[in-house]
């Protein structure tokens, strides 16, 4: 892990004095991670925007490369508070308040079990949408910590920094995000297991 922080730094150095590979190497590492916390943070309402937003991300961290201090947080970290950023302003632009739920996340819902017979595949999609409906349904702050908590792997002090929180606040969303997915999803566990 530490020399993945140490390499990030290296590389993004390198992107600052010339190097075209380095950030190439960067993104490659991060593209899809970055990607899929802002669709996840936009939710389904919004989704039509996260490849801007993705593309915002990425061009914000190349020109501003110089100001990442791996001394202060790890490039993750970094990666997700301006992510964050981006998707918060599309939200002020479009002056969106509160977000809904719903939508389909077609990558999930398509990857096909060959081990599962057809009943078995349908009853996993079937779970699938729910759990990723109720993740979409969750308020936004805590639906971002949860998010950065379980597929981004920040640690509590990593969401805190990103979303300019205590580390309290931070554990009380991703606290509220669990308990409110398990109360969704109680049901779908003993009709699915």
């Amino acid at each position: 892990m530490e020399d993945d922080v140490e390499d990030d730094a290296a590389l993004l150095r390198a992107h600052g004095a010339g190097d075209p590979n380095a950030f190439a190497r960067l993104y490659d590492r991060y593209d899809r991670a970055a990607f899929q916390f802002i669709r996840r943070l936009l939710g389904p309402a919004h989704a039509d925007a996260a490849e801007d937003l993705h593309q915002e991300t990425w061009i914000a961290i190349a020109r501003n490369a110089a100001a990442f201090d791996p001394a202060k947080s790890r490039f993750p970290t970094w990666l997700f508070t301006i992510a964050r950023r981006k998707v918060f302003d599309h939200f002020r632009r479009q002056k969106v308040a509160v977000l809904g739920s719903g939508g389909e996340e077609e990558a999930a819902m398509n990857v096909p079990d060959p081990s599962q017979s057809p009943l078995d595949q349908v009853q996993s999609r079937q779970l699938a949408q729910e759990i990723i409906s109720a993740v979409e349904a969750l308020p936004l702050e805590q639906r971002g910590a949860f998010i950065m908590f379980a597929q981004g792997g920040l640690s509590l002090d990593e969401i805190a920094q990103a979303t300019g929180v205590a580390v309290e606040t931070a554990k009380s969303r991703l606290r509220y995000a669990r308990a409110k997915l398990r109360q969704a999803l109680a049901g779908e566990r003993s009709a699915h297991v």
